[in-house]
């Protein structure tokens, strides 16, 4: 094998193994954008997982898994919202309860239904999301450097593989060029003011939530439907914190997101091929070490070098209206 070929395995690596992460990191600059700083994005996206591999299995269908991934997500994130928004609760709190129920939850379901020992059943075909094959991409496989950049990184993917990079652009255009977007940023660094505009926060808040479900779902039922084809019991595996610390190393901004979690998802990829692999002069790299790699990552990043990231001004403070 080339070491032009291990690059684009290792990129292509890179892009599937950061998706969920984007997805995540997108749900939580939604959230923490209109003021709700979200915890739970671990949460939702295993109970997400769940979900729609559960109702993928049963109904053999991927788009009614990913319907009941959305639907479950978004209820989750309609409690954090209703704890957080109407009742102003601690925000940290109700995030870690969703994170706790949606641990548990998942393995006792997963038990009672399907008695696989919390996981459901292998997905068949029809019940995930299958590579689609762009046009051109096996004519011009053969073509050197541009057939394999196009036949193998570009082409091959899922559907919520491009699902996740469209968002990028999409989440710019909302946040930046709508109006929607003017007053989500607004409410997340002034709120007193949107309100003596006339603008009700707490819906602003509650449809900024909402988005957080949408794009957690996707991100669950990208782990479960596309990546492992079934769930697993504790599958995501600090995603969703890692989306956080991704989204702090952005500045709460979409395309810089989009470069942090390729990052990431750059380093796990490198881990998975530099496992039990000798290296010059360092020699054989324990497994653990490599595994580690992304969170030693994320720690040092969130150490201070990434420079001063300063997060929305009512992020996490509860609004109350003055009288």
């Amino acid at each position: 094998m080339s070491f032009f070929d291990v690059i684009i395995q290792t990129l292509d690596s890179t892009i599937r193994l950061s998706v969920p992460l984007l997805l995540a990191c997108l749900a939580g600059l939604y959230s923490e954008r209109s003021g709700i700083f979200d915890i739970g994005l671990e949460g939702k996206m295993l109970a997400a997982a769940f979900a729609g591999a559960a109702a993928a299995s049963v109904f053999h269908s991927a788009w009614i898994g990913l319907g009941m991934a959305i639907l479950v997500s978004v209820s989750l994130a309609l409690v954090h919202g209703f704890a957080s928004i109407t009742h102003r609760g601690n925000q940290i709190v109700s995030g870690l309860a969703i994170n706790f129920i949606a641990a548990g939850s998942t393995i006792i379901l997963g038990q009672a239904w399907f008695q696989q020992g919390g996981r459901t059943p292998a997905l068949a075909p029809n019940e995930r999301f299958e590579a689609i094959t762009l046009p051109g991409a096996d004519a011009i496989r053969d073509v050197p450097i541009i057939g394999p950049i196009y036949s193998e990184l570009i082409s091959g993917h899922s559907l919520l593989v491009y699902v996740a990079f469209l968002a990028v652009p999409f989440t710019w255009w909302v946040l930046f060029r709508t109006r929607f977007g003017l007053r989500l940023r607004a409410v997340g660094e002034n709120p007193a003011a949107v309100d003596t505009a006339g603008i009700s926060v707490a819906w602003l808040r509650y449809r900024a939530v909402i988005c957080t479900g949408v794009f957690t779902a996707i991100a669950g039922a990208y782990l479960s439907m596309v990546q492992s084809g079934g769930f697993v019991k504790d599958m995501t595996a600090g995603k969703g914190y890692i989306a956080l610390a991704a989204l702090i190393f952005a500045k709460w901004r979409p395309v810089n997101a989009m470069f942090a979690c390729l990052l990431f998802g750059f380093l796990d990829a490198l881990a998975i091929r530099l496992q039990g692999a000798p290296l010059p002069i360092i020699g054989k790299v324990p497994v653990q070490l490599m595994q580690a790699l992304p969170y030693i990552l994320t720690v040092i990043l969130l150490a201070g070098f990434i420079g001063k990231a300063i997060p929305p001004r009512a992020g996490g403070v509860p609004y109350v209206k003055e009288r």
